[in-house]
């Protein structure tokens, strides 16, 4: 496991420290053909979803989308409650609930094998108030629904790439392959781990990389899987279980590089009997569908979530290992959060893209941001540690969770939302603006 600070850069870049506000310039090369308040880079989900958030605050935002991914993608998410509680505010959830699967049991699995060994932990959302912790629903549906709102809300779409984009000190400008430019009085970079956005605008990143990879995919099963999840906390890291409609689930498995070569091998026959081993043949006979993923593991944290002009969603503000389903619901909060520092700007008067509004939009994403990656890293090391302490730490902690009520019941709220403030959308509000 290797700590590292990681300047932003291009490929025929060597590394090099930038400043934080990136270098003006006085205009664009070009005029540019589009003008609005916002351009967002990238239409995954949590681009979407940020363009819907800042749609409903009463600001124009127009989406780069890029091409689209080729080839078949089975990934999916699991959406927590306050994620949920957005997308219905945002008129998304009713389109696609049907394609969801609700998370109504989370259980933890200790399958270390070491001499202390945690208890089996099961936590049920009716016991906090909710007929559901969240619902898994393929990434696919969910961006269809997405992309359906962003059609309805007659937010402009870009199926092209941005090849550049031009930070200046009255506005940006991105360059799109085919040399239309967007022009905005902010960018929001939601276009991934490898960030154009991130590296124009200077900001640098501290990255923790792991020696394990998550194997990805779907299956069928003879079991029904009753709306649990389990995890079962293994020496490589978590083998997932999570439910999905029908008799169906999503795996994902961390382990070693090595072994998910050797998985990723495997015909569909081998590789089903390897998933009915791995979680004990709790759900039965099991079926993999097409389409399986691999993941190398790390955390990537930039030192800043928005400086002059720039502001970063999704996977350019942070990478989790697929831990405790924070990862998308990060994403969806970044949009949420930019939505109600935006709005409040623009009641002010002031300039959305200023340093004023960049700063708050740091604030508003730093503790979530940071506390959520610090404990997912917490809990891998202590899965991946031979110090017998450790092990007898987590297990004490797990075992006080499950015998100490309040303990348990805030254990469960503090995994679906942050303690402090969220989001209005999370808090199925609207923007002040909207509201």
């Amino acid at each position: 496991m290797s700590l590292t600070t990681k300047p932003a850069k291009t490929a025929a870049e060597q590394p090099k420290t930038v400043a934080t506000r990136p270098k003006t310039i006085a205009k664009p090369a070009a005029t540019p053909d589009d003008r609005t308040d916002v351009v967002i880079v990238g239409a995954g989900p949590a681009g979407l979803f940020a363009a819907l958030a800042l749609h409903s605050a009463g600001l124009g935002a127009v989406i780069a989308a890029g091409p689209r991914r080729a080839g078949l993608d089975q990934r999916t998410s699991a959406l927590l409650d306050g994620s949920v509680k957005a997308l219905a505010t945002l008129g998304v959830w009713p389109d696609i609930a049907d394609q969801a699967a609700p998370l109504r049991v989370m259980r933890l699995v200790d399958d270390t094998g070491r001499l202390i060994r945690a208890p089996l932990f099961e936590g049920r959302s009716d016991e906090i108030g909710l007929d559901a912790f969240g619902y898994n629903i393929a990434n696919a549906d969910l961006n269809a629904g997405l992309r359906a709102a962003v059609d309805r809300a007659g937010i402009p779409v870009v199926d092209e790439a941005v090849t550049s984009v031009a930070i200046g000190s009255e506005g940006v400008a991105a360059t799109l392959v085919s040399g239309r430019i967007l022009s905005a009085r902010l960018v929001a970079g939601a276009d991934g781990r490898e960030s154009i956005v991130r590296r124009t605008a200077g900001i640098e990143t501290v990255e923790t990389r792991y020696p394990q990879t998550a194997v990805t995919a779907n299956f069928g099963h003879s079991r029904p899987h009753d709306d649990i999840s389990t995890e079962f906390h293994t020496r490589t890291g978590p083998f997932t279980l999570v439910p999905l409609p029908g008799q169906r689930s999503s795996l994902v498995c961390v382990v070693t590089p090595d072994d998910a070569a050797r998985m990723l091998a495997l015909d569909d026959a081998a590789f089903s009997r390897e998933i009915e081993r791995r979680s004990q043949a709790i759900l039965g006979k099991v079926t993999v569908e097409p389409g399986r993923g691999r993941f190398d593991l790390s955390v990537v944290t930039p030192k800043r979530f928005g400086v002059f002009r720039a502001a970063l969603i999704g996977e350019a503000a942070h990478v989790v290992p697929p831990i405790g389903a924070q990862g998308l619901n990060l994403g969806l909060r970044d949009g949420a959060a930019l939505a109600d520092c935006l709005a409040d700007v623009l009641a002010s008067g002031a300039d959305i893209g200023g340093e004023a509004a960049m700063d708050a939009y740091d604030r508003a994403r730093r503790a979530d941001i940071v506390s959520r990656s610090l404990a997912i890293h917490a809990l891998n090391r202590s899965l991946l540690s031979d110090f017998m302490p450790v092990h007898g730490l987590r297990g004490l902690g797990l075992w006080l969770m499950d015998q100490v009520g309040p303990l348990r019941r805030a254990f469960m709220r503090e995994g679906l939302q942050p303690g402090h403030a969220q989001p209005r959308l999370m808090r199925g509000e609207m923007p002040d603006h909207a509201a």
